[in-house]
């Protein structure tokens, strides 16, 4: 009986569990004004999340790290410029065909937040 229960509740949980899987497209403003496109591919695989993000830096780069818990996401992708290395945080959630993520990144010792909204294509 247990088992069954056990079972039970995790068939709940994934049920529950946001539609992430696919493509995503998001738009932000930039401090001077410009539209930026960053396309997210994602797969989530149980409780862990795999992809890319491709944004106006080249190719698209890896995601690292990534979880997903009911409708939470989070993950960061690694990126090499001509400048360094920098670091993109993502933490969002899921609802629907709308992905509301905040991205942080550090660069130069300065930390920026970007807050979007990718939608489901």
């Amino acid at each position: 009986m247990r088992k069954l229960v056990l079972l039970l509740a995790a068939l709940a949980v994934a049920a529950f569990a946001a539609d992430i899987d696919g493509t995503w497209k998001a738009e932000m403003k930039t401090p001077d004004g410009q539209t930026r496109t960053s396309t997210f591919v994602l797969k989530a695989d149980g409780s862990k999340l795999t992809g890319t993000v491709q944004g106006m830096r080249g190719d698209p780069g890896p995601i690292q790290n990534g979880k997903i818990d009911g409708d939470k996401v989070s993950f960061s992708v690694v990126r090499k410029t001509e400048s360094g290395e920098f670091k993109m945080a993502y933490k969002g959630t899921v609802s629907g065909s709308e992905l509301k993520l905040s991205a942080t990144m550090n660069m130069g010792g300065e930390e920026r937040t970007f807050d979007m909204i990718a939608k489901k294509q």
